[in-house]
C-alpha cells in the first residue's frame, strides 16, 4: 500500500465513527442546506486545482470536458437539491382506498445512516460528489472511496471534502484493489458503486454478507441505430461527440455505431470529415483527451490487433506516430468496419475511442444485433420517422436513452440515470437520487373510529356479512 492510502484497520473505526455520530444528530432540513450551500461555495472557489489534478491525472484532458462533464454536472445537481430539497423531503400523500377510509396514509423520506460510495477514475468528481450531493440532501453521512488510478484528484477531493465537512459527516479512504475490496465489505446502510461490470459483480457479492443495499452504476456496449431517412452528416457530428468526447472513456459513450449497409462508406467519410474539423491532425492536442494509463492503452491497442488479425479493415481517422501514441497515451479516433460477434470490440465495452461501425440490411436486423448483447446503459437512436423510433424502442431496453442526440440525456437531472441488469442496479439524479439514500417509509395512520373495531371473530351475523362484502 501507499504510504497515502487509508490504513485498512481504520475502515470500520471510521464507519463506526460516522454512523454514531449520525445517530446521536441526525442533520435536519437547516443543516442539509447549509452542507450543500458550503460544498457548492468550496467547490467553485478550487474549481481551479480541480482542473488541475484530472489533467495531471489524464496526463492531459481538455479543459472544456473538465468544465462540461465535471463542474456543469456537480453545480446542476447542487441547485437542483438546494432548490428543491424542501419539497423531496416533505412526506408524500399515499391514497388508503375506500375500504380503509377515513384513515390516512403517506410515505415519508427517511435517511437510511452512513451511505458508502465507490466513483470511478473515468469522471472523478462528477460521478463522485453527483452521488454524493444526493446522499447528504437525504440526510445520510458519507463514506467516499475514489479512483486509486487518478490519485492527484482524489486527494483533491479528500481536501475540498475536509474543508466542508467535519470528519464525522464526511470522511474519504484512498487506496488500491485491496483498500476498495475491504470497503465492499463494510456493514453500510447502502453502499454505491459506479464503475466495470465485472467488479461491479464483485462488489455485490462483498455487500452480500452484510445484506447492505446495493446501487450499481456500471456500463455496457451502448449502440447507435442511424436510420435510413436520418442524414449523415447531422448523425455523424452527433455521433462524433457521443464516441470522442473524454477520448471516449465515458460509460455512456457510443461503443457501437449501426449504419444501413448502403450509405456504410459515406458515413465512414463523415466522421473522418467531422473528427478532422474538431481536432486537425492532433499537432496540438489540447482538445482531446489522453488514455488514463498503460494499462487501458494496451488493452484498446489488444483490440485493435485483434481485429487486424481477423481481417477487419481498422481506419485510423487521423494518422499519428506509434512513438507519439506510446509517450503521450494519445491514442486517435479509429475505426473498424464490420466485426465479427468473436471480435473482441465486440465482445467488450470499449471504453476508448474506438468505434466499430456495422452495417445492417434492415431496420429489424438492427434491433436483432442489439438484443443480441447484454442490455446497455445508453441507447441512440437516429431517426426522423416516428414510427421507426417507436418500434426501436419497443423492441429493446437500455438504461437511457437519447433520440438523435449522444449522452444528453445525463445531464438532465430530473430524469434517473441508472442501468438495468448488467449494466446497472437502481438510479441516480435529483429527486431520483435523493430517494435511492431514503427509506420511503409508509405510515398508516387509523383514526378514532374504524371497521377495523368490528372485524373480528366471532365471525358471524353482520361482521360475517361486512367481511364478505369487503372481500367481493
Amino acid at each position: 500500500m501507499d504510504s497515502a492510502d487509508t490504513p485498512l484497520h481504520d475502515l470500520q473505526p471510521t464507519l463506526e465513527r460516522l454512523r454514531a455520530a449520525w445517530q446521536a444528530n441526525k442533520p435536519d432540513h437547516a443543516q442539509r442546506r447549509d452542507d450543500l450551500q458550503r460544498l457548492r461555495d468550496a467547490f467553485r472557489r478550487r474549481a481551479g486545482e480541480m482542473d488541475a489534478a484530472i489533467r495531471g491525472d489524464f496526463g492531459h484532458r481538455s479543459q472544456h470536458e473538465n468544465l462540461i462533464s465535471e463542474s456543469m454536472i456537480v453545480l446542476a445537481e447542487l441547485d437542483l437539491a438546494l432548490r428543491k430539497l424542501r419539497a423531496w423531503s416533505k412526506p408524500r400523500r399515499a391514497r388508503v382506498g375506500w375500504k380503509f377510509w377515513p384513515a390516512r396514509a403517506q410515505l415519508r423520506p427517511s435517511p437510511l445512516g452512513v451511505v458508502g460510495i465507490i466513483s470511478p477514475w473515468n469522471y472523478p468528481v462528477n460521478l463522485a460528489l453527483v452521488p454524493l450531493v444526493s446522499a447528504i440532501a437525504a440526510g445520510n453521512h458519507v463514506f467516499l472511496k475514489p479512483s486509486e488510478h487518478t490519485p492527484r484528484t482524489s486527494q483533491w477531493l479528500r481536501a475540498l471534502l475536509a474543508e466542508v465537512f467535519p470528519q464525522d459527516r464526511v470522511a474519504v479512504a484512498l487506496g488500491g484493489a485491496e483498500v476498495g475490496a475491504a470497503f465492499s465489505a463494510l456493514p453500510f446502510d447502502h453502499l454505491l458503486f459506479t464503475g466495470s461490470t465485472a467488479v461491479g459483480r464483485k462488489v455485490m457479492a462483498a455487500a452480500a454478507p452484510n445484506l447492505t443495499p446495493v446501487t450499481l452504476e456500471l456500463g455496457g456496449k451502448a449502440p447507435a441505430i442511424v436510420c435510413a431517412d436520418y442524414p449523415l452528416k447531422t448523425a455523424a457530428a452527433r455521433i462524433a461527440s457521443g464516441k470522442w468526447f473524454n477520448a471516449g472513456q465515458t460509460c455512456i459513450g457510443v461503443d457501437y455505431a449501426l449504419v444501413d449497409a448502403p450509405r456504410r462508406d459515406a458515413f465512414v467519410a463523415a466522421l473522418r470529415e467531422e473528427v478532422v474539423a474538431r481536432f486537425g491532425d492532433l499537432g496540438d492536442a489540447r482538445h482531446y483527451t489522453r488514455i488514463i494509463n498503460d494499462t487501458q492503452l494496451q488493452r484498446l491497442q489488444g483490440y485493435l490487433a485483434d481485429a487486424r488479425a481477423r481481417g477487419c479493415q481498422v481506419i485510423e481517422l487521423i494518422s499519428i506516430d506509434p512513438a507519439r501514441v506510446a509517450a503521450e497515451r494519445l491514442l486517435p479516433p479509429t475505426l473498424v468496419i464490420d466485426p465479427p460477434d468473436q471480435a473482441a470490440v465486440m465482445q467488450h465495452e470499449i471504453f476508448g475511442p474506438v468505434l466499430p461501425i456495422r452495417s445492417y440490411a434492415r431496420l429489424d436486423d438492427a434491433i436483432a444485433q442489439v438484443n443480441r448483447t447484454e442490455r446497455p446503459l445508453a441507447l441512440y437512436p437516429f431517426s426522423h420517422d416516428r414510427a421507426s423510433i417507436e418500434r426501436i424502442l419497443a423492441d429493446t431496453l437500455a438504461g437511457g436513452v437519447t433520440v438523435n442526440d449522444t449522452l444528453v440525456h445525463f445531464g438532465v437531472h430530473e430524469l434517473p440515470f441508472g442501468g438495468v441488469g448488467p449494466s446497472g442496479i437502481g438510479a441516480l439524479h435529483g429527486q431520483f437520487g435523493f430517494d435511492t439514500f431514503s427509506k420511503l417509509l409508509p405510515v398508516f395512520q387509523q383514526s378514532r373510529l374504524a371497521a377495523s373495531d368490528w372485524i373480528k371473530p366471532p365471525y358471524r351475523g353482520k361482521v360475517d356479512a361486512l367481511v364478505r362484502w369487503l372481500a367481493k
